[in-house]
């Protein structure tokens, strides 16, 4: 694992690790989650993406427009 540093402001680092202690857990343990959900989250964009691209063409509506509210139905 590499390491790296960073530069905040005194006061955000300590509310960040009562914070962390809070959820018995570290500021460091935070950090990495946060890192790989922010990696993950442009490859996810791009899987969804590749997804839309390839259903495009191949749903048909009828001609019918959905609302909104429609469109996200779950």
């Amino acid at each position: 694992m590499k390491n790296i540093t960073f530069s905040a402001d005194e006061k955000l680092i300590e509310a960040a690790r009562r914070r962390a202690r809070a959820e018995h857990s570290t500021l460091n343990e935070q950090f990495r989650a946060w890192l790989e959900d922010y990696a993950r989250r442009e490859q996810q964009a791009e899987r969804a993406m590749a997804v839309v691209e390839e259903l495009r063409g191949k749903l048909r509506t009828g001609g019918r427009k959905f609302t909104r509210e429609e469109m996200n139905e779950r």
